[in-house]
């Protein structure tokens, strides 16, 4: 073994053990990782250590720079833009309404989105309109052509520690450090060169940010990095407890994102939430009055500039820019879930949701996921769908149908939840 591996792994070890990194130790780190000069074990351990003991905003901010500049990096000009979602919650497909409205806008945003990893990434559903690793040469074109794209960042050699990461360790053990997270996103919006952020915490049961408190705290997190980084940040705090519209699934959402843009109005949750976090970035960069971004983002997007911007995003990508909702195909089998009762529904559970997502084969069969037609306050009739499952694999699609029995994610209940009356006290009898 190599002294430089040998200096990587007693950094790491000093990690472990609860001591504090100094730029260039973090630096060292990532520089032997994107020259595999690790092995998975250290590289395991470094992220691991994180999940236990978090590093601080200073260190988060030299691993940052570290991952930065141990790749490529671009610049688009002072009004680059963009938007990123730290996870969580089921068919958030807000991208594919978010990126057109603000091309659409005249302000640069180029979009570099993950891969599947708590839930379907924004790379997997886009995919199924356009291919998404393109080379950065590739995406510069597109950006400079079209004002925005939407691509997977694994395919961009910008921050290649992170992929490692990712691909080594965040898959594997379906973890992602909140020091490590803040890292990653971050690492990223620099290498584009990104000068405004807004940042979409969903807060609720079976989010990165359980309680509002855990929202808050991670807000600011964000918000003091993007100083220290010279990026300006805005966090939203977003309704996290129920999936983002009705789809979940690559192609689901796909469908569900262009059936939007096209016009009809699927879910207006999807509609608010798109064009709120839109908005911010409208107002952020000056491109419109302060309190006026969500309506003129919602303009935007009932106008159809939207759906012209993101057809000219699909086809700069090597895609089908004709593409309609309905031409879309989805999982070739599909089984319906009905109510077992009259009642509301009361909630919803995104990780079992996901559970059965990912039990019906997505994301790797595109066709695959749940289409959720009732949600939470709605009220529901013994009999009425509640859920359709689909896959391309009658095995993978039982599998999912018996993990929804036995799951139960869409939770019915009527108005009165328990009756209590006063017990009938009988005397003893006397003899």
């Amino acid at each position: 073994m190599s002294t430089k591996i040998l200096d990587s792994i007693d950094i790491i070890r000093k990690q472990m053990q609860g001591q504090k990194l100094t730029k260039e130790e973090l630096y060292k780190i990532v520089e032997d990782v994107v020259n595999n000069r690790l092995p998975d074990v250290a590289i395991a351990a470094f992220i691991v250590s994180q999940e236990i003991r978090p590093l601080s905003l200073d260190e988060v901010a030299d691993l940052t720079m570290a991952m930065v500049e141990t790749g490529k990096t671009t610049d688009f000009g002072p009004n680059t833009v963009d938007k990123h979602s730290i996870g969580g919650v089921p068919g958030n497909k807000v991208s594919l309404l978010i990126v057109p409205i603000i091309a659409a806008s005249g302000l640069k945003i180029p979009k570099t989105s993950s891969r599947s990893i708590t839930t379907i990434g924004t790379a997997d559903t886009f995919e199924t309109l356009a291919p998404v690793e393109l080379r950065l040469e590739e995406v510069i074109d597109v950006v400079n052509k079209v004002n925005g794209c939407i691509v997977w960042g694994g395919s961009l050699d910008i921050a290649p520690a992170d992929d490692i990461f990712i691909k080594k360790v965040e898959h594997v053990l379906r973890i992602d450090p909140v020091s490590q997270m803040l890292a990653s996103i971050l690492a990223k919006k620099v290498a584009m060169g990104s000068k405004y952020l807004v940042l979409d915490i969903p807060q609720g049961k079976g989010t990165k940010a359980p309680t509002y408190e855990d929202a808050i705290k991670l807000a600011q997190m964000f918000v003091e990095l993007g100083t220290k980084l010279g990026m300006q940040i805005e966090v939203a705090i977003t309704y996290g407890d129920q999936p983002v519209g009705h789809a979940v699934g690559p192609a689901l959402e796909a469908k569900e994102a262009l059936k939007t843009l096209e016009g009809t109005i699927v879910s207006s949750s999807l509609v608010e939430k798109s064009a709120g976090l839109a908005g911010i970035l409208l107002e952020m960069t000056g491109k419109v009055p302060s309190g006026r971004g969500i309506d003129i983002a919602k303009q935007v997007l009932s106008s159809g500039k939207a759906l012209k911007k993101i057809k000219e995003i699909i086809e700069a990508q090597g895609g089908n820019p004709n593409i309609k909702s309905d031409d879309i195909p989805v999982g070739n089998y599909s089984e319906v879930i009905e109510s077992q009762n009259d009642g509301y529904v009361v909630s919803i559970d995104n990780k079992s949701i996901m559970a059965i997502v990912r039990a019906a084969g997505a994301p790797e069969d595109r066709g695959a996921g749940i289409v959720i037609h009732k949600k939470g306050g709605r009220y529901v009739k013994k009999g009425e769908p509640i859920m359709t499952i689909y896959s391309n694999s009658e095995t993978r699609l039982d599998e999912a149908l018996q993990l929804a029995r036995t799951l139960q994610p869409i939770l019915i209940e009527g108005m009165i939840r328990r009756r209590i009356k006063v017990s009938k006290v009988f005397p003893e009898h006397v003899e």
